[in-house]
């Protein structure tokens, strides 16, 4: 099995600060910056940050669903880090400042993939599909942090 990633980022015209707290509000705001692909939204305990624990289906293909129960670390500062339950993937969101009023954030998820024919599809196309995924993520983040 060979570890598949997936990373994305985008600048963002918002403070740092304001953006990490924009992703790590699971109760409030983190759902409403989620696109189509993402179902069954709920948390389970906590709901900002570290302790946090949260459940979401997420469908990166029409036959691909995948079932996530994510528990939520905040390592260092600007750094918030979802391991699932379910599965080996675990989602790195770093934010940090990019100048004046503006901050970077870079999303990388990382996991176990397939071996064989089918592990070589998954690592050749899923983390174009996930980048998708997270590229609209950001894009909705952007739109809800600089007003």
């Amino acid at each position: 099995m060979a570890q598949v990633e997936a990373t994305t980022e985008r600048v963002i015209a918002a403070d740092a600060e304001a953006v990490f707290d924009a992703l790590a509000d699971y109760s409030g705001t983190r759902p409403k910056l989620l696109s189509e692909h993402f179902s069954e939204y709920e948390v389970r305990e906590g709901g900002d940050g570290a302790g946090t624990l949260v459940h979401w289906k997420l469908q990166a293909t029409s036959k691909r669903v995948r079932d996530c129960l994510l528990e939520v670390s905040e390592p260092t500062d600007g750094e918030l880090v979802e391991k699932d339950r379910n599965s080996s993937m675990v989602t790195t969101w770093r934010v940090t400042p990019a100048g004046e009023g503006k901050s970077r954030v870079v999303v990388t998820s990382v996991w176990n993939g397939a071996g064989g024919i089918g592990g070589f599809f998954e690592r050749t196309f899923a983390p174009k599909g996930l980048g998708r995924i997270y590229d609209t993520l950001l894009a909705n983040l952007a739109e809800h942090t600089e007003k």
